[in-house]
């Protein structure tokens, strides 16, 4: 019996909305990497990209609709109690400090997250704190930007899942998740010229959509919000 702590996973995002393109590459995730909880953070003001169509509590609700019943996901609503920006850095670092030193932890990014890591928050400490787990994007490079990136990535790639329970941090696992070729900015972009859904996320979440009258009206300037 291992004397390790289980491997904890943490998937952060916009999730505006939340669809297939999210659950399915985590749910296989978890078969490949051998995780017995993912937890999905939801983020008030995202660094990076525009602001959110949907509101925080909508955003919320829709997270929660999607894994109901499902024991692989919970929520941690922290970055959703920021009015500021969320780094990755700082809410792990503050993970790290609640669940100690010796807690594996793992952080879920996309292959395009991957490719723009090195513009992120103190992103060279990231390994410090946790293993990324990189799944797999359709039509994104596997190859990161110079040289030198691919190194890093090279030199801190694991070869097998083994390693990220026996290790706290510190590890890269390019993870062979399906090929799920949905996004939030596909789904909202359907909604805005009236095209079904269904395919696309679970059907609680698409009925709280209709219900709340989401991604139904194009942005007030005549150009869709993305």
């Amino acid at each position: 019996m291992s004397e390790h702590k289980s491997l904890q996973a943490l998937f952060g995002g916009t999730f505006d909305p939340i669809h297939y393109g999210h659950l399915q590459p985590a749910e296989a995730l978890a078969k490949l990497a051998g995780l017995q909880k993912i937890t999905l953070m939801p983020n008030n003001v995202p660094p990076h990209r525009p602001q959110p169509e949907a509101s925080a509590a909508q955003r919320i609700k829709m997270v929660e609709l999607a894994i109901a019943g499902n024991p692989l996901f919970n929520i941690d609503l922290r970055e959703m109690q920021r009015d500021t920006p969320s780094y990755t850095f700082e809410t792990l670092e503050a993970l790290r400090a609640e669940r100690g030193k010796q807690q594996p932890l793992a952080f879920i990014i996309g292959q395009d997250s991957l490719l723009t890591l090195h513009k992120w928050h103190r992103w060279q400490e990231l390994l410090t704190l946790c293993h990324l787990l990189v799944c797999k994007r359709p039509g994104y490079d596997s190859k990161l930007e110079t040289p030198e990136l691919q190194r890093w990535l090279e030199e801190h790639q694991a070869d097998t899942a083994e390693i990220l329970h026996r290790q706290t941090a510190g590890r890269i696992f390019m993870a062979d998740t399906p090929l799920v070729s949905i996004s939030a900015t596909e789904i909202r972009e359907r909604r805005h010229r009236g095209d079904a859904c269904e395919d696309l996320l679970p059907a609680a979440v698409l009925a709280y959509i209709d219900d709340q009258g989401l991604y139904r009206n194009a942005d007030p300037r005549g150009i869709l919000r993305r």
